[in-house]
C-alpha cells in the first residue's frame, strides 16, 4: 500500500512539475544558505588555524605594558637582553627564547627601494617562529656576538630589492648610514590571520640594530616557544612570576607587562568564528521555514483541487490514513526535493566562493545529512496540516464538490 501511496504522489508532482518546483524554491534557498555558510564557516576556522600555527609552535610573547593609575602617565618599561636570557636560564620546559627590537627604515639597493620592518634579534627567533631559511644561513656566533651588519631577508624585501636576482654576498642600505650583507633569505610564510604580511622583514642580530639604528639596549618584545603544548600554560605561570621578580613589582602591585599565547588567540578566533556561523546559518534558516510555509500553502491548494478525487477514494473504500498518507507524502516529496537540489547548490557555491577567497574548501557530510533531514521535518511539520485535512472531508460532501 505505501509503495502504490507513493507512485501516486509522484504522478501528482509530475502533472505539476513548474508549480512543485516553484514551490520548493524556498526550501533550495534555505538549504544551500545553510551550507554555504556551515562549509564557508568551517574553512575559515581551519584556515585560521594554520595562519597561528605558521607563526610559531607553542609560541608565547611579552610586551612591556603600562598599567593605569591615577595621575600623570609613566612611560613603559623596556626589557633588556638579559630579561631573555635569565628566561632560557630560569625556566623549565622553554625549548628556545629571543628578544626582539624592530625599526621601520627604508632599505635600498641599487635603484630599488623597499619600507620595510627590521627586527634585530638572535638565531633563536627563528627555532621561536618556526621560520626555516629558504637560502644562505643563520647568524654566526661572532656575528651575534659583535653586532655585525649581516641581515637575513624575508621574501617581500627580496623580491622587491631584487627581483629574480641572488641577494646573497649583495650589501643594502637601511635607512641614511646602515647598510648590511645579505647572507640568507627566510622562507615564505605569506599573510598572517590579521591581514599582516609576515614576509615583510628583515632580521639583523640585535646589538646591530641597538648600536647602529635606535641607539639604546632597549628590547621591545621577547618571543619564546614551550617544549609542548601541554607545557604553555605551565610557562607562562613561570614566566610571569620571574618577569614580577625582575622588574621588582612588589606583592598587590598590577604587571607592567602582558604575556600572550597563540593557543588563547586561536581558541578566541575560532569561537567567535563558530558563533558568527551559528548565527548567519540560524537566519538562513528561516528560508526553510518560508519554504514550508510555501509548501503547505500549495498543499491546501491542491486539496482544494482535488476535492472529488479525495471523495471517490474515499467512497470506494480507502482509509482516512492513506488520503493522510499521500498528501503527506507528496509535501515530504516536495520538501526533499529542494533539500537535494539546494544542498548540491550550496556545496557548489560555497566551493566556489572558498577558491575565490582563499578559504580551504571543508566538505563535513553532516552539513548536509542535517540540512537535508531538516527540510524533511519541514515538510512533514507544514505538510501534516493540509493532509489532515484532505482526510477528514466528508464523502458525501466532496463527491458533491464542483
Amino acid at each position: 500500500m505505501f509503495w502504490t501511496t507513493l507512485q501516486l504522489a509522484f504522478r501528482e508532482l509530475r502533472a505539476n512539475l513548474l508549480r512543485s518546483l516553484l514551490t520548493t524554491l524556498g526550501i533550495i534557498v534555505g538549504v544551500a544558505a545553510v551550507v554555504t555558510v556551515v562549509t564557508l564557516g568551517q574553512g575559515l576556522t581551519l584556515k585560521v588555524t594554520a595562519d597561528i600555527a605558521s607563526m610559531g609552535r607553542n609560541l608565547l610573547f611579552v610586551l612591556p605594558f603600562t598599567p593605569q593609575r591615577a595621575g600623570p602617565s609613566t612611560p613603559q618599561t623596556p626589557f633588556k637582553v638579559d630579561d631573555a636570557i635569565a628566561i632560557g636560564r630560569e625556566i623549565q620546559s622553554v625549548a628556545a627564547v629571543a628578544p626582539s627590537t624592530v625599526r621601520q627604515t627604508q632599505a635600498v639597493y641599487g635603484s630599488n627601494n623597499w619600507f620595510v620592518a627590521v627586527n634585530g634579534t638572535t638565531n633563536p627567533y627563528l627555532i621561536v617562529r618556526d621560520w626555516p631559511i629558504a637560502l644562505g644561513r643563520q647568524f654566526s656566533e661572532s656575528e651575534e656576538r659583535g653586532g655585525r651588519t649581516v641581515c637575513i631577508l624575508g621574501e617581500t624585501p627580496r623580491k622587491e630589492l631584487f627581483g629574480h636576482q641572488t641577494p646573497l654576498g649583495a650589501s643594502i642600505r637601511l635607512g641614511q648610514t646602515t647598510s648590511c650583507e645579505v647572507i640568507g633569505v627566510l622562507a615564505m610564510k605569506g599573510q598572517s590571520t590579521f591581514g599582516q604580511d609576515q614576509d615583510d622583514i628583515i632580521l639583523m642580530p640585535i646589538n646591530a640594530v641597538q648600536r647602529r639604528m635606535t641607539g639604546n639596549d632597549d628590547v621591545q618584545q621577547i618571543w619564546l616557544s614551550a617544549t609542548t603544548a601541554e607545557r604553555v600554560k605551565p610557562v607562562q605561570y613561570s614566566l610571569a612570576g620571574l618577569m614580577r621578580e625582575r622588574r621588582r613589582i612588589r606583592p598587590g602591585e598590577q604587571d607592567n607587562f602582558l604575556i600572550r599565547d597563540l593557543q588563547s588567540v586561536a581558541t578566541l578566533v575560532q569561537s567567535t568564528t563558530a558563533l558568527l556561523t551559528a548565527g548567519l546559518s540560524a537566519v538562513a534558516a528561516i528560508s526553510l521555514l518560508v519554504g514550508g510555509i510555501g509548501i503547505m500553502n500549495i498543499m491546501l491548494v491542491s486539496v482544494t483541487e482535488r476535492t472529488r478525487e479525495i471523495g471517490i477514494r474515499l467512497a470506494i473504500g480507502a482509509l482516512e490514513r492513506d488520503v493522510l498518507l499521500q498528501f503527506l507524502i507528496e509535501a515530504v516529496l516536495l520538501s526533499c526535493l529542494g533539500g537535494l537540489i539546494g544542498a548540491a547548490l550550496g556545496l557548489a557555491g560555497s566551493a566556489a566562493i572558498a577558491y575565490a577567497i582563499g578559504v580551504p574548501f571543508v566538505f563535513s557530510p553532516w552539513v548536509v545529512v542535517v540540512a537535508f533531514a531538516f527540510s524533511a521535518a519541514v515538510g512533514i511539520v507544514f505538510g501534516f496540516f493540509p493532509a489532515r485535512r484532505a482526510a477528514s472531508l466528508d464523502p458525501i460532501e466532496a463527491l458533491r464538490y464542483e
